[in-house]
């Protein structure tokens, strides 16, 4: 009983525990990426919009080299890199991770150049097999809370009966084994190490101190107690209710949905989102075994359950909407976004549930009641609706690996700064990505006064890929700024940039500069 009243503890303590927390995004940058430099800087900061932990940040130098005395400082949004001072030439690569607050990582690479340009490449990930780890053990987490927990819910609370509790015993194993997994993983993915450093207390040391670290020991502590109950005990029907809470309590605990402000509709919405999916499909596999039995036994199990259902479809549909809209923030962001893709094939998914689910209420159980030979029908239906789940939670783990689009901060115009005795022009590029582009363009004398000229034209080539110079003339606007927009730069790399300003019918000023484009 001990271990009872401490995991039932550990859910509830833990599960309100837990502070604010957001997904982090990179806002700036300096020096920026893609600048030239004549020297080395002292140090390259990294400014994100929340309070971020270095997880792995890793300096290459000019030469390829893999630096490890470039020391690591964090303030806040900011982390700061101290560069060493014998930083040679060439192009060097700060690669970052960082931990948000709501337990994702957040990577990246800054490259700059001192003196000429080098091949230096950001470093290799593990990519494929630890994102393919995180995915499945994602997946088992899901069978294990919804498919295991939920089973022993049913069992206990809705059928009264212990039939059909091999697939929730099966799901919870699963389910442990995946929680424990992605615990790894996690790790594995903050610090950037090998699938082999598993077996050292580095990756796990640093999961536990995550949000995500306090939300897995809650859906382990809830599938243990799932487990006890399946016990013929006076206190199984007690410890099957604190597991189905701890379901929720977990999902609440941590992630992009839960830690989406404004948390006091975000938190209470998942935790009973959560509890809604549980009560669904924790039935599916039970109730599949039940249709074995005379309808005299299964007919009562179905009727309940179906009114309960109809209650748990309600909580899903108005918590999933709320949810939906708090990430996505407008109704583009479906398509425009990988976030909203996942979600739309999600909806196509869960349409097709609820038709089933409709089916089943409204025909099948009434049939069930006449005739029994419409079990076979009943019984088809919720296998379907077994296999529709599975495909469900395969989509949902998607989301580990896209932020949803509330978080995603946009693009900062890259901008140059070309000067001379003479004359000063501030360049801006929005976006800064090989695509189409606008360019603004700010004329100032070398006392930083406006420059009134009578005329602009922006000429830019990539020798590199064998572009010649196109010449665009330049618009004045209201602004008091020279404007080029739609500007097609079909590749990414270092285009030449020249700005021609006439100040007079018999003066031009002339400056050129070099522009980091980078991909789409």
């Amino acid at each position: 009983m001990r271990l009872i009243a401490a995991l039932a503890t550990l859910l509830l303590t833990v599960g309100f525990a837990t502070g604010a927390s957001a997904h982090a995004a990179l806002v700036s940058v300096e020096p920026a990426s893609g600048s030239m430099l004549a020297s080395a800087p002292k140090a390259v900061e990294l400014r994100f919009n929340e309070a971020v932990t270095p997880g792995a940040i890793q300096l290459i130098d000019g030469t390829g080299r893999a630096r490890d005395d470039a020391r690591v400082n964090a303030s806040g949004e900011t982390i700061s890199v101290a560069m060493p001072p014998d930083l040679p030439q060439g192009t060097a690569v700060v690669s970052y991770r960082v931990i948000s607050q709501d337990g994702h990582p957040v990577s990246g690479s800054v490259i700059f150049s001192i003196g000429m340009p080098t091949a230096t490449k950001p470093p290799v990930t593990l990519g494929g097999a630890l994102n393919a780890l995180i995915w499945l053990a994602r997946i088992g987490l899901y069978l294990g809370l919804f498919v295991g927990v939920g089973g022993v819910f049913f069992a206990r609370w809705i059928a009264w009966s212990m039939i059909g509790m091999t697939v929730p015993r099966v799901a919870l194993a699963i389910g442990l084994a995946g929680a424990i997994a992605s615990l790894g993983a996690l790790g594995l993915d903050l610090l950037g190490l090998p699938l082999a450093a598993l077996a050292t207390a580095a990756p796990w040391k640093v999961a536990f101190a995550t949000s995500a670290g306090p939300a897995l020991l809650i859906a382990i502590a809830a599938m243990l107690l799932a487990w006890m109950a399946l016990r013929s005990a006076w206190y199984a029907r007690a410890l099957a209710i604190v597991a189905f809470i701890g379901v929720g309590l977990s999902l609440a605990t941590t992630g992009h949905a839960a830690t989406a402000p404004p948390e006091a509709l975000t938190r209470p919405a998942i935790f009973l989102h959560g509890l809604g999916v549980t009560i669904w499909i924790g039935a599916l596999a039970p109730l599949i075994a039940l249709m074995s039995k005379p309808a005299t036994a299964s007919l009562p199990v179905v009727n309940r359950f179906s009114r309960l259902a109809a209650l748990a479809v309600g909580v899903l549909a108005s918590t999933g909407l709320a949810l939906a809209i708090v990430q996505l923030e407008k109704p583009a962001a479906l398509v425009e976004t990988r976030y909203g893709l996942v979600l739309s094939i999600k909806l196509v998914l869960v349409t097709g549930l609820l038709a089933l689910a409709a089916l089943n209420r409204f025909r099948l159980t009434p049939a069930l009641a006449r005739d029994e030979t419409s079990t076979p029908a009943l019984k088809r239906s919720i296998l379907l609706e077994c296999s529709i789940a599975l495909a469900i939670f395969a989509t949902v783990a998607g989301w580990r690996f896209t932020p949803p689009p509330r978080t995603i901060v946009p693009d900062t115009p890259l901008a140059i700064h070309i000067h001379s005795d003479k004359a000063m022009f501030q360049v801006l590029v929005s976006p800064g990505k090989a695509g189409i582009d606008d360019f603004v363009l700010q004329l100032m004398t070398g006392e930083a006064t406006p420059l009134a000229a009578k005329e602009a034209t922006l000429t830019l080539s990539l020798p590199e890929r064998g572009i010649e110079p196109m010449e665009r003339n330049a618009e004045l606007g209201p602004d008091g700024y020279w404007h080029v927009r739609k500007v097609e730069l079909p590749f990414a790399g270092r285009w030449h940039v020249r700005i021609d300003a006439l100040v007079t019918d018999f003066e031009k000023i002339t400056l050129e500069d070099d522009l980091e484009v980078a991909p789409p």
